[in-house]
């Protein structure tokens, strides 16, 4: 399966959802992107307690957070070219939700970097989060323990970078704070 798979060949989201290779993919812009493999212990340790922060304070809230893997059809419709994998994604509006993941743009995209995830989560990632206009798009770095949570204003992200002895105001969810102490412990 992966052999007929071609970085200039256009697809879309039938394509994607018909590969049964085993592997991780992401879709941007008809463009396939293979998933790094099996991430580190500190990732996962990182990713879960993100979780547990974000699930218990939205225990009976109408939003949801999921973790990777989960598709995130960005757009979803005629075109249906964009299919993504954060690690972390939070959603508030039900009808975005089906059993195959996200149809349409989430409130809340959180990538946590790897060695070979760098480039594309911070150039690629970053312009394509803001393209479609995801609200609040952060970026956990694990190596410099801290966070660069990017706000989206009039179609243009503004950044703040916060340290493993800060606490991070989620944006879209008012009064909830992640503490980064626990996250970097």
């Amino acid at each position: 399966m992966a052999e007929a798979l071609r970085k200039d060949q256009h697809y879309n989201y039938a394509d994607y959802y018909s590969w049964d290779d085993g592997k991780r993919w992401e879709l941007i812009d008809g463009v396939i992107y293979a998933m790094s493999p099996a991430p580190t212990m500190t990732h996962q340790s990182i990713i879960g307690t993100l979780f547990l922060q974000f699930g218990n304070y939205l225990k009976g809230k109408p939003c949801k957070v999921f973790v990777a893997p989960f598709d995130v059809r960005l757009n979803p419709g005629e075109k249906d070219d964009t299919v993504v994998q954060p690690d972390l994604v939070v959603i508030c509006d039900k009808s975005k939700i089906d059993d195959r993941g996200c149809k349409g743009v989430p409130d809340m995209v959180i990538e946590i970097l790897s060695p070979s995830s760098i480039r594309h989560d911070r150039l690629v990632k970053f312009q394509l989060y803001q393209r479609f206009g995801v609200p609040e798009y952060w970026i956990v770095d694990p190596e410099t323990k801290s966070v660069q949570a990017h706000i989206l204003s009039e179609g243009r992200y503004y950044t703040n970078v916060y340290t493993d002895t800060d606490e991070v105001p989620v944006h879209m969810l008012e009064n909830f704070k992640i503490n980064l102490p626990d996250v970097f412990e």
